[in-house]
Parts: structure tokens; C-alpha cells; sequence
């Protein structure tokens, strides 16, 4: 129960330290014009990632039955950004230290959805592949 408790208050402290620094830096386009432009909506996809960290740490810490669903769509939009990163699909706007803590928080994250560590239901196959689906729908959103 504590264990539980521990990991979701540094997913907590993670989503929230990193969401002030990405949204202090987030710029504001002058003219009406270029808030539709995609570059203005690009900068709000690493917090995004902050977003679904801050609930899937808030699930785990109320112990909530969508916490292994939460932790898995974190999960993969956290492991899915610097994949396409890498593989050239787009370039990633989440620098490297924020990539490398979101990288370890979502491998710990997949481990605790998938292997339902403190007993909150065990994730289905069609919830992982949902999951999966929504992390690469969040990525694509903020990407293309």
C-alpha cells in the first residue's frame, strides 16, 4: 500500500515540476492568425505527457480501477515520442532530460499496468491495445 502510495507521489512530483517548466514556456503568437497555426500547438504536446503522468499518478494514489489503463496510455505516449524521434517521423519537441525521466516513468508505468503489481484489476488485451492506440493518437496529434 505504501509502495503504491511512493510511486504515484514521484509521478505526481514528476508531472507537475515538468508541466510548470513546459508551460513556462510555452510562447504566445501576436495576431489572431497564428494561434491555428500548427507550430503554436506543437509546443503543448510535452504537457500533454505531463497531463496523462498527472493522472495516471493520481489513480494510483486514490487506488482507482483505471489506473493500470492510465499508466499504460502514459506509457506509451511516453515511449512512443522518442521512437519517432528517433526513427525520423518528426522531430520532438520534449527535451532530453524530460525524455529520459518520462522514458524511466513509463517503463516503470508499462511494468505496473501489465503486471496489476497492487492488485487494481488486471489490464485486458483490448484495453492495452487502446491504450497503445491513444498514446500514438496523442503523439500524432501534437507531431503532424
Amino acid at each position: 500500500m505504501k509502495k503504491s502510495r511512493n510511486i504515484a507521489i514521484v509521478f505526481l512530483a514528476i508531472s507537475l515540476v515538468l508541466g510548470v517548466v513546459f508551460f513556462l514556456n510555452t510562447t504566445y503568437p501576436k495576431g489572431l492568425n497564428n494561434y491555428f497555426k500548427a507550430e503554436y500547438y506543437n509546443q503543448f504536446g510535452p504537457l500533454a505527457i505531463c497531463v496523462e503522468l498527472l493522472v495516471a499518478g493520481y489513480y494510483l494514489f486514490v487506488k482507482n480501477t483505471k489506473a493500470n489503463f492510465a499508466l499504460a496510455v502514459f506509457a506509451f505516449t511516453a515511449l512512443l515520442d522518442p521512437i519517432f524521434n528517433v526513427t525520423g517521423l518528426f522531430s520532438s519537441l520534449v527535451p532530453l532530460y524530460a525524455t529520459i525521466l518520462f522514458v524511466i516513468c513509463a517503463l516503470v508505468a508499462l511494468w505496473l499496468s501489465f503486471t496489476d503489481t497492487f492488485g487494481l484489476g488486471k489490464i485486458s488485451m483490448w484495453a492495452a491495445f487502446g491504450s497503445f492506440l491513444l498514446g500514438t493518437a496523442v503523439e500524432l496529434f501534437f507531431n503532424l
